[in-house]
């Protein structure tokens, strides 16, 4: 196998880095698997003290948010908003919302960025902290968004008797977002919110 001549990045030449980018194609291109394997690996071990796997958490988030009629973006969203539980439980929020920011619309990613602090609105009081730490961000264009998200996708998802879509029912869903172009502008639509869509009871008082 080729390799690049330099042992310190600052000697490396044109031709080190074309190499480069030509060997990172395939491996590019297997980032859904790597998803989809980590996210089978949260299938394997039950949330400590809840009655779910963290994988059912995510079939449930995203398949109340498929049913409610979300895009592609937030489905996708809503399965992975926790991927980031296992290498990064402390601040899993912004770990998920790393994962996801270069193929999805740029309102998804904040929403997946910050989802950790507004669900401290459902539980915070218990601990002695704050359940509105949310409020220094009622001002931004997305705390509506995270709000529902939080409210209707989130921590509803922990019923062990819902019946969730599988993981192989997603899976085209996970491989269309990140086959996309990294960082493309016309995916990423920054400034653009759409909002959750009308949930099943706003959609019936209408």
């Amino acid at each position: 196998m080729k390799t690049v001549g330099f042992t310190q990045m600052k000697d490396g030449t044109k031709e080190d880095y074309e190499l480069l980018a030509e060997m990172e194609k395939p491996y590019h291109a297997l980032t859904a698997d790597r998803i989809l394997a980590e996210l089978k690996k949260q299938g394997e071990d039950t949330l400590s003290g809840y009655r779910i796997t963290r994988l059912e958490h995510g079939l449930q988030s995203a398949t109340r948010a498929l049913r409610d009629g979300a895009d592609i973006d937030w489905v996708v969203g809503a399965l992975l908003h926790d991927v980031g539980d296992g290498l990064a439980p402390q601040n899993h929020d912004r770990f998920a919302a790393e994962v996801v920011r270069p193929f999805v619309r740029d309102e998804v990613a904040w929403v997946i960025e910050h989802h950790g602090i507004f669900q401290m609105h459902f539980y915070g009081h218990h601990y002695g902290w704050d359940p509105d730490a949310r409020d220094r961000f009622k001002d931004h264009p997305c705390f509506r968004s995270c709000a529902d998200f939080c409210e209707r996708w989130d921590q509803a998802s922990f019923d062990p008797d819902y019946e969730s879509e599988t993981l192989e029912f997603f899976e085209p869903m996970v491989r269309e977002v990140f086959s996309r172009k990294a960082y493309d502008p016309k995916v990423m639509q920054e400034g653009v919110v759409r909002g959750l869509p009308a949930s099943k009871n706003e959609a019936a008082n209408t």
